[in-house]
């Protein structure tokens, strides 16, 4: 309770005019009495820890209220005893708590004070927000905020949620807990002949019986060269790599692990190569994860290695600086190096680029490095991933426009990677916490290193 008081009371710190958070609704699936499992908006339970549906949270002179819909007559016989207006008082330290039919009209008697908020990602809370609050919210999302109070609102957030407090990082440790024992799980029971879905489904049991659930979607497959694969319907056969990107969450707080291991057991040459290559440039990232340097600096230092490896083995030609420079090593590593860490497995990203780029800084036109979803100063407190991969993507290696000229120039030697055909994609990432002297690996408790790895796959019926 206290450390939700001390949020709010830094936001109110931050803030001219009354602020409004709304917690989201749950969705129906099918019909209105079986929704989806809800989860409430991240901005709204940074600074009151209840994931409690249509609920809002009201920030004003000093004082914040919890508008919820309180308990009708016979919740209790479908939902089991449901806490009251003085029980969540109790449980979030608000100053008050009333019924959500109260809150238009606190609204409309605030719009002419600076009143600020954060468009919801819902379709149906948008659509809330427009009749009450008179505003015409941007459909694409919350990357397109303009209103002066509504931007001042969304910097003091992204001010707050950059750097996180001893509870936040006490959150995360205990989700990487449950992460931790998914991997090792998940490497124990791999062997030739299991589908992709019954790895998966051993990793997220040992989330679910921690009382975590999986902070996003989880990535098990043996096409790893699919970045977001989210289908588990291949057979794991002996010779193929397995890359399992899963992490759980805990009231909240997420955690984005991804390890990949071969299914027999033992890497090839081949698949050996290229893992240690990915290896050491996610090792020297990390390495370069301090106070006050520039995560754009740590995803370049992560290319030059991928870039230096790739040269080793005879499949770029050309100097690593110059290869990154002309961006030839994204077509084997085409994505950032990670991105923020907190509430959201892409902490804040619902805000756009505002969160994860800092002023005057913009997305670079390059293929690659584009894609890199932070360019910010590192700052104690700050937890990003550590993500390098490679990956033989057909679209990529095959396309006229990117891949060409470097196959004009013989940058890209296709027939020395043929080579390495038992390599579909590789990924090693970590979660890492900045800190005063540098930087704190907050995973390294899942194996990486290759004969740990190997030692681990197979060892469990």
């Amino acid at each position: 309770m206290n450390v939700f008081a001390q949020r709010r009371a830094a936001l109110l710190g931050l803030l001219q005019g009354p602020a409004l958070l709304l917690a989201g609704r749950p969705r129906a699936r099918n019909y209105p009495a079986n929704p989806y499992p809800y989860r409430a908006e991240s901005h709204f339970l940074y600074f009151t820890g209840a994931s409690l549906p249509r609920a809002a949270l009201w920030l004003d002179a000093g004082a914040s209220t919890l508008f919820v819909d309180l308990p009708a007559p016979d919740d209790e016989l479908w939902h089991g005893p449901q806490p009251g207006a003085d029980a969540l008082r109790e449980a979030t330290g608000v100053d008050e708590v009333r019924p959500l039919e109260a809150l238009p009209s606190v609204v409309a008697q605030a719009l002419g004070r600076g009143l600020s908020t954060l468009p919801a990602n819902d379709p149906v809370d948008r659509h809330w927000q427009n009749q009450h609050l008179g505003r015409d919210w941007p459909l694409a999302g919350t990357a397109a905020i303009t209103r002066d109070s509504d931007v001042a609102l969304a910097e003091a957030v992204i001010a707050l949620r950059l750097k996180h407090d001893g509870a936040a990082l006490a959150m995360m440790e205990h989700a990487l807990e449950g992460t931790a024992a998914a991997h090792l799980r998940g490497m124990a029971v791999t062997r030739p002949g299991r589908h992709e879905a019954e790895i998966r489904a051993a990793m997220e049991h040992e989330l679910l019986a921690r009382g975590l659930s999986p902070a996003y979607g989880s990535i098990v497959t043996v096409h790893g060269e699919v970045l977001h694969n989210v289908h588990y319907d291949h057979v794991a056969t002996a010779g193929d790599l397995l890359l399992a990107d899963v992490g759980g969450e805990a009231h909240g707080w997420a955690s984005d692990i991804t390890r990949t291991w071969p299914v027999s057991g033992r890497f090839s040459a081949t698949q050996r190569a290229l893992y240690e290559i990915v290896l050491a440039a996610q090792h020297d990232a990390i390495a370069a994860v301090r106070p006050h340097a520039r995560y754009r600096d740590v995803h370049l230092r992560a290319c030059l290695t991928i870039a230096q490896g790739l040269v080793d083995e005879g499949i770029l030609v050309g100097t690593p600086e110059t290869l990154v420079e002309r961006g030839a090593h994204a077509l084997l590593f085409p994505h950032g190096i990670g991105h923020l860490l907190g509430l959201d497995v892409h902490d804040m990203e619902d805000l756009g680029d505002r969160a994860g780029y800092a002023p005057g800084r913009t997305r670079s036109p390059q293929f690659g490095l584009g894609y890199l979803r932070l360019d910010r100063d590192l700052e104690p407190g700050m937890v990003v991933t550590i993500e390098p991969g490679i990956y033989q993507v057909p679209a990529l290696l095959q396309s006229p426009e990117l891949a060409g000229p470097f196959l004009a120039d013989g940058t890209l030697r296709l027939e020395r990677l043929a080579a390495f055909s038992d390599v579909r994609g590789i990924r090693i990432e970590d979660d890492v916490l900045c800190t005063d002297t540098g930087h704190r690996v907050l995973s390294r408790a899942i194996p990486k290193l290759p004969a740990e790895v190997e030692a681990q796959v197979g060892s469990q019926p």
